[in-house]
């Protein structure tokens, strides 16, 4: 039987919105001894309507129970805000949980963002130090490690040099072989691999498969389904701060996918922007035709179908589609060319939406119907945010052995320049 290393048991974790304190521990303390004879508050705001005491509260994690055995390579799926990443640092001790416990057996060495861990002023080698001494590791133990780690990291003729001028994909590849090389019994990585070339990231991907063959834990959280794929043996989906699946790999990520557009075929007044909107011309009904999973390759294509009705006659409709990614802003915006409707009509709409020069990334969708002359001014009849969540997953053999960094280079891919002599 298999030795437990990670034991989560109900455990739920909410977070207070708003400011925690008045700023200083005075005024702290000024506005607790006003609380206590039932006075104002003198830290309040003028115009706060608040009730005194009254606050706003995020459940970001509601009853996860979880475990984990030696061996286990666990890859978190969900949308974000589903509550892979604060899971993440309950389990690293960054935070604790509101209620419930977790149990750990063994030492833990996390990834959770670029440059955790690691003290700017200090070199990469001190740095190697400072982290083992951190998980408990003598220096003898570092030093015996030291050759391994530098040579994995790639990094050999910086190792002397202060972090605080590492580029960030330097700033990984040393974090990523400190973490992996001092015999973590729970490796956990969360995204960070995202950054840097294709060859080191491949290098990683190994790494943590002999991490989790050689009878450790890891915890991998990524967009990138081809990675989870390739790592993981057992898959755990996350949905607003839940825990609704913990099985294979492959149901998770149909469960992840299924969150967004190809289970839209389903009441979309939750997605309406406004009570005013859908009056005149109303869309009802949307579904994907030609994916099941809702992960695509670069320059594929999207078909959906969208009915609607029509109350009042527009002799220029169009089906507008806003293109958002992963931090909420839009990035690119098509259009159908237009077709008109009578009143009384109820049209179904096969649309084709290539995704050419989309980069590698998490997208949602915003759908609108608008009518108006071209030139003229638009006339919103139908606004529906958050429509739809897709992956386009990266392919390094597109991006010349690159793969892609949105941090970097964005969300739109443009053709390659040429060369002209």
């Amino acid at each position: 039987m298999s030795e437990r290393t990670l034991e989560i048991d109900h455990v739920s974790k909410q977070y207070r919105l708003g400011a925690i304190g008045a700023g200083t521990l005075s005024a702290d303390l000024r506005g607790w001894f006003a609380r206590l004879r039932g006075k104002e508050d003198p830290n309040r705001k003028i115009g706060d309507t608040t009730p005194r005491g009254g606050h706003e509260y995020f459940l970001a994690l509601d009853d996860i129970c979880l475990n984990a055995d030696r061996g286990d390579a666990l890859a978190l799926v969900g949308r974000n805000g589903a509550g892979k990443s604060t899971l993440l640092k309950l389990i690293s001790r960054i935070t604790a949980p509101t209620r419930g416990e977790i149990r750990l057996r063994g030492r833990v060495a996390t990834l959770l963002e670029v440059g955790t861990g690691f003290h700017a002023d200090l070199t990469g080698r001190e740095n190697i130090y400072l982290n083992g001494a951190i998980q408990g590791m003598r220096r003898a133990e570092i030093d015996k490690k030291m050759k391994e780690i530098v040579e994995f990291s790639e990094i050999e003729p910086f190792i002397d040099t202060p972090v605080k001028r590492y580029s960030s994909g330097m700033y990984v590849k040393l974090a990523f072989a400190v973490a992996a090389h001092l015999d973590p019994d729970i490796l956990i990585c969360d995204e960070v691999l995202a950054v840097g070339d294709v060859g080191f990231q491949q290098k990683c991907l190994g790494k943590m498969a002999d991490v989790s063959r050689g009878g450790r834990t890891v915890l991998y959280v990524s967009h990138n389904m081809r990675t989870v794929k390739q790592l993981c043996t057992r898959g755990v989906y996350l949905e607003g701060g839940k825990l609704l699946y913990d099985g294979t790999v492959s149901h998770a990520i149909d469960l992840y996918a299924g969150s967004g557009m190809r289970s839209v075929d389903r009441d979309l007044d939750a997605l309406r922007r406004g009570h005013m909107l859908g009056v005149q011309i109303r869309m009802l009904r949307l579904r994907v035709e030609n994916s099941e999973t809702m992960e695509y390759q670069m320059d594929d294509e999207m078909e959906f179908s969208l009915t609607f009705r029509a109350a009042v006659p527009e002799s220029c409709c169009r089906l507008r589609l806003v293109l958002i990614n992963n931090a909420a802003a839009p990035v690119a915006m098509t259009q159908t060319e237009a077709f008109s409707v009578a009143a009384g009509d109820e049209k179904t709409l096969r649309v084709r939406f290539p995704l050419e020069g989309i980069a590698p990334g998490e997208f949602s969708i915003q759908l609108s119907l608008v009518g108006g002359a071209p030139g003229g001014r638009s006339v919103h009849y139908d606004v529906l945010d958050d429509v739809g969540h897709f992956v386009v997953v990266d392919d390094p053999s597109r991006t010349a052995g690159f793969l892609w960094t949105e941090s970097l280079w964005g969300n739109m891919r443009l053709r390659d320049m040429e060369l002209m002599g």
